[in-house]
């Protein structure tokens, strides 16, 4: 027959007739009064739009005689779509008439006439317009409507209800199969041979005598999480009619309420049906689901259930508490949240039901919202904090300079950059909103100078919001959401610790970031990158002393005004994280990050460092090189500048011994940037035991401590397996291995990624997701040869990647200890290594066993 009626004991599966049908079984299954219910599967409704039709005088039948009923889609996936559902097929003069006895005349009328509407314009593919405009059901408009279509059609309205349902699922059918809706669902994730199914369903009419409609009802705000009864009822009406309308005239409320009637109040046995039935979709379909209903002649009717549309934030909350209340196991309830999602609930958010004016569009780099006035400097940032207003930094592009302005800033814009520029990198460390990549802006800094390329202009000064999380900019201030980290969140993330089999540290470059990283339960610190603690100006300046030193003592000289700073430094931040592990990057940039660039900077150094500016800017030239990122930097400055490193290890090792005396006993872990051959391991690890020696002496207190390198470049990959004889750890930096295994500038990508991606040149940014293909085959060829060198060598990423759900998949699969992220993406990396190890364990929560 081509069809399955619904009932308890028939075969209706998900994948093969969507989940409308299957939640519709359920619901019989419950006892609730569901009207006759019939579902075509995927096949079947595939053969219609073939024109094979399956046996509608048996299906009507089912209906019993005049039947009227509903058609409505029923896709694997609601997320889905697919076409808009039918009412009163069927309706044809002879049951028109009727109807006016049985329900009188208005109501007769607006059944036909809605039923014209609608197939006029799904099925005639007539102008929709036109049939709009008979709003009112009066027996004019419905002899109108007729003769309309009369007129468009060169046909008669259709009397037989075969003929109708026949050309309504051959309607839809072929609507679901068109180019357009194919494109659209692919776009949200479906495959190209999604199938629909249909559902047919005896109407529950709804406009009959005394309290007649329909309503939607619910058991949960959708937006918070939290317990209690939402909904609308319209009386006279069909469908979710009652969502749709802006008419108050018919509603009446749900509860007991001082501005009118209720269905509570009117209609007791049906409210405390509905109370009912809600509470067993909680209990028996283990969700909270929003219940259609329609009420005829008193009689209630279910007519459909779907999941409660929720935000993220809700999300969290109902699954924990249906979790606490024993309906799903804590298993189940980690595996329900998107790792993604928790940015939501992580940052500040703008209300997406408000109004929002985009200038400028570009890359999401570090979520969340910001609201404040342009500043176009790190200077005026600060100046505007100290006043106590909200700034929104905006440059070309930031540098090392900037940091303190991006602290006291509420938000970074840039023109420049991509997902792992500076600005992106920072921001995300802080929790932070980003947008980088605006290239459609133009900043003119001296002038304070903000001009989009349709002519917008915008000035010091003026206002504007950005949201990190969709990589758009905004005109003024707009509505915000709150971050939610309450008991609901903190729950959820117990129970994801429970499973995970994966550790997350943060990386983490201040003290400030140390206390996130603690707060987001990061389980130590992964990549502390050092060079970002010397920006302060007393600090800098001893930095470009050093710089400009000719001799090796006089370098000695400035660095040792920056050991007491670097010492405290480590100090706190191993007391901060009270024993976990303290990854420290030795200095890695270029030195001339360090120097200004334009005149007036190099004025104020030369008057600072007594010099000739010429002299200065002889040096600042001498120092510019043709690429940086790839030049003197990293372990290169540690071998032929060795100074540096010298006084980073002995502050290491002092801080060590200072901060074991109060707290719990430190390790700390030492890595070497930018390696590339065993050789330079040899030379930096000589002179760092070197120092530890001296401190150990000097103090006569012992310590250990772990020597480990950062696999940044594809050398070291391939030569993992001789650099693993020295190293405790290998570290693989991914943002710098995807920039030199690709040979593209991580900053500049932004310009032209877009459209490799477009064109299929590359799936994703792979700056942004981990290229498991090429850059991963070189993570699996160091992991493998290193292992196979020193069995006992610990593995780990601290690249952005490292707080994406994919790239921690692939790092589980290859065997890596931990990943190491940003700390407010620390959560969302806890959570997709919980949900790997449920996924390969099958695991179960304790409370469960």
């Amino acid at each position: 027959m081509a069809f399955t009626e619904i009932t308890p004991t028939a075969v209706i599966e998900n994948a093969r007739h969507g989940g409308r049908a299957k939640c519709l079984q359920r619901l019989i299954r419950l006892n609730m009064p569901v009207p006759r219910t019939v579902a075509l599967g995927f096949d079947a409704v595939h053969g219609v739009s073939a024109g094979d039709m399956p046996d509608l005088d048996a299906m009507l039948a089912l209906f019993g005689p005049d039947p009227l009923v509903s058609v409505r889609p029923s896709s694997e996936d609601p997320d889905w779509g697919g076409p808009g559902a039918i009412l009163n097929i069927g309706m044809n003069d002879a049951v028109h008439a009727k109807l006016v006895k049985s329900h009188g005349e208005a109501a007769a009328n607006a059944l036909y006439l809605r039923f014209i509407q609608s197939y006029a314009v799904h099925v005639g593919r007539l102008d929709p317009d036109e049939f709009e405009t008979f709003s009112t059901p009066s027996a004019d408009a419905l002899r109108a409507a007729l003769e309309l279509y009369e007129e468009e059609t060169d046909d008669y309205f259709p009397q037989d209800p075969k003929e109708q349902l026949a050309e309504i699922l051959r309607s839809m059918a072929r609507a679901w199969e068109g180019t357009t809706a194919r494109l659209l669902r692919e776009a949200k994730g479906a495959p190209a041979d999604a199938g629909l199914g249909l559902v047919v369903q005896k109407m529950a009419l709804g406009v009959g005598q005394g309290i007649c409609g329909s309503g939607v009802i619910q058991f949960v705000n959708g937006q918070t999480g939290r317990r209690e009864i939402r909904g609308r009822y319209l009386c006279k009406s069909q469908g979710r009619d009652a969502i749709a309308s802006a008419e108050d005239r018919d509603v009446m409320y749900l509860t007991k309420d001082a501005r009118g009637r209720s269905i509570e109040e009117v209609l007791p046995e049906s409210f405390a049906a509905l109370l009912q039935y809600g509470d067993l979709c909680r209990a028996r379909l283990r969700e909270e689901m929003e219940i259609e209903f329609a009420i005829d002649n008193e009689q209630l009717f279910i007519l459909d259930a779907v999941r409660v549309a929720r935000s993220e934030r809700a999300n969290v909350r109902i699954a924990v508490s249906l979790a606490e209340d024993g309906f799903i196991s804590r298993a189940d309830a980690v595996m329900r949240i998107p790792p993604r999602a928790l940015t939501e609930l992580l940052h500040s958010q703008i209300n997406p039901n408000g109004k929002r004016d985009r200038f400028a569009q570009g890359i999401a780099a570090s979520p969340g919202a910001a609201t404040g006035k342009i500043v176009f400097n790190a200077r005026a940032a600060q100046a505007m904090a100290a006043q106590g207003e909200n700034c929104i930094l905006v440059r070309r592009e930031t540098s090392p300079e900037d940091i303190r302005g991006m602290h006291a800033a509420k938000g970074i814009l840039t023109v420049r950059g991509g997902i792992t520029s500076h600005a992106a990198v920072i921001a995300r460390g802080l929790g932070l909103p980003c947008v980088v990549g605006a290239q459609n802006l133009t900043v003119d800094e001296r002038k304070g100078r903000l001009e989009t390329a349709e002519g917008r202009v915008f000035e010091d000064g003026d206002v504007i919001s950005i949201d990190g999380t969709l990589g758009e900019a905004l005109v003024g201030e707009v509505e915000m959401l709150p971050p939610e980290l309450g008991e609901g969140f903190q729950t959820l993330m117990a129970w994801a610790d429970e499973f995970r089999d994966m550790g997350v540290r943060a990386n983490a470059d201040s003290p400030p970031d140390a206390r996130n990283a603690r707060m987001f339960a990061a389980e130590g610190i992964g990549l502390c990158r050092t060079e970002h603690m010397f920006i302060d100006d007393d600090r800098l300046l001893a930095m470009r002393e050093m710089i400009f030193a000719d001799h090796s003592k006089d370098r000695r000289a400035a660095l040792d005004r920056l050991l007491p700073m670097q010492r405290d430094d480590f100090t706190e931040l191993f007391k901060i994280m009270q024993g976990l592990p303290v990854c420290i990057r030795l200095f890695d940039p270029p030195l001339h990050e360090f120097l200004p660039h334009g005149r007036e900077g190099l004025r104020e150094l030369a008057e600072a460092l007594d010099l000739p500016l010429r002299d200065v800017e002889r040096r600042v030239s001498g120092l510019r090189e043709f690429n940086p990122m790839l030049g003197m930097r990293g372990v290169r400055l540690g071998v032929t500048v060795p100074e540096i490193y010298d006084m980073q290890a002995r502050a290491i090792f002092e801080a060590t011994i200072e901060a074991s005396i109060s707290g719990d006993p430190v390790v700390p872990e030492i890595m070497i940037p930018l390696v590339s051959a065993k050789r330079e391991v040899e030379i930096v690890k000589a002179r760092i035991d070197a120092v530890a020696a001296e401190v150990r002496i000097e103090h006569g207190s012992n310590f250990t401590y772990r020597l480990g390198v950062m696999v940044e470049t594809p050398r070291a990959a391939l030569r993992a397996a001789e650099i693993a004889q020295h190293a405790s750890f290998m570290s693989f930096g991914t943002n710098d291995l995807t920039q030199m295994t690709y040979g593209l500038s991580r900053d500049d990508a932004g310009r032209f990624m877009g459209e490799y991606v477009a064109q299929g040149v590359y799936k994703e940014d792979p700056f942004h997701m981990l290229d498991t293909d090429g850059v991963g085959e070189l993570l699996e060829m160091g992991a493998t040869r290193g292992r196979a060198e020193n069995p006992n060598l610990t593995l780990s990423i601290c690249g952005e990647h490292g707080g994406n759900p994919e790239s921690i998949r692939f790092c589980r699969d290859a065997g890596y200890d931990y990943v190491s992220c940003s700390p407010f993406r620390v959560p969302i990396a806890r959570l997709a290594a919980a949900q790997l190890a449920i996924e390969a364990q099958g695991a179960e929560s304790p409370q469960d066993d």
